[in-house]
């Protein structure tokens, strides 16, 4: 969930705020993922939102919830790893709660960012004609989750599915899109593709039109190995970003060291349409991670 609020107007600027639960057995399994590995991602998922609106990230807030038997050194690696990630962008860890749980660690964490006024990229900006990109590649976190489920006793190795254990935020990459007025509307892929452009499309009041063969996809495992569309299409927890930019808007195919991929159009009628490799569009349904849902 993020927010945009006023304050800081004597400094030209205003504040962002968003909150995400991690949840044991939603989000991560300890028998799966180290606690490097879930500190990292806990606070990941924040910056990635502050990154969505262009913004600069300032600091960050976490009340957990343990186990009462959960080991001490879990918790230490578990915190380390988070304070870790956020010194990397400037982000102090400000404070935040403590309690025992009786199911498993539930943590919330909270993230406060800032950007100038009125400058803040939104998922609202959208109009038909303008291109449609995404930063990096696509369905490499999905990927691991699947082959974790299919081997649930075998341990991955998180140097092979790095965009899952230890996903990077791009928070600089969102920055210089809002400085440079390269993107009209912003969003990152949480949730995965089609279910985030779907957010943003409905927000902008728009329609899209995707090419199959552009979908950059995710290289993962050992040997390496290009993922399936589907995962590339519906796989959340990858947290790049897709925008739009307006026709004549010169976008690069790099910036801060990260692909940028032109991947389609945005298009008048309200309904998002894929186009195969032969072709053919059909309509693409929104299948990423919904909370809820059956």
């Amino acid at each position: 969930m993020l927010r945009l609020l006023p304050g800081h107007e004597s400094r030209g600027l205003e504040v962002l705020v968003t909150t995400d639960f991690t949840l044991e057995g939603i989000h991560f399994r300890r028998d799966w993922h180290p606690p490097e590995s879930v500190g990292h991602r806990c606070l990941a998922r924040g910056l990635s939102d502050i990154a969505a609106m262009g913004g600069e990230p300032v600091a960050a807030f976490l009340s957990i919830a343990l186990p009462r038997d959960l080991p001490q050194a879990w918790v230490g690696r578990f915190v380390r790893s988070l304070i870790s990630l956020g010194e990397r962008f400037g982000v102090t860890l400000a404070g935040g709660d403590t309690a025992e749980s009786p199911n498993g660690i539930l943590a919330d964490i909270i993230v406060i960012g800032t950007a100038p006024k009125g400058k803040s990229v939104l998922r609202s900006g959208a109009k038909p004609g303008e291109r449609i990109f995404v930063s990096g590649e696509l369905g490499g976190s999905a990927a691991a989750v699947l082959q974790m489920r299919a081997k649930p006793k075998k341990k991955l190795n998180p140097r092979d599915y790095p965009r899952h254990f230890y996903p990077e935020p791009r928070v600089e990459l969102g920055r210089i899109l809002r400085e440079k007025g390269l993107t009209s509307a912003m969003i990152d892929t949480s949730d995965g593709l089609s279910t985030d452009l779907a957010h943003l499309c409905e927000e902008s009041g728009v329609g899209a039109e995707l090419e199959s063969a552009l979908i950059p996809r995710a290289s993962v495992g050992k040997p390496a190995r290009e993922v399936d569309l589907d995962l590339a299409l519906h796989g959340g927890e990858d947290y790049e970003l897709l925008f739009t930019a307006r026709p004549g808007k010169r976008v690069p195919k790099q910036i801060a060291g990260v692909a940028l991929t032109h991947i389609g159009v945005i298009t008048r009628p309200q309904i998002i349409l894929l186009r195969n490799l032969k072709g053919v569009a059909y309509q693409l349904e929104p299948r990423g991670w919904e909370h809820f849902r059956q």
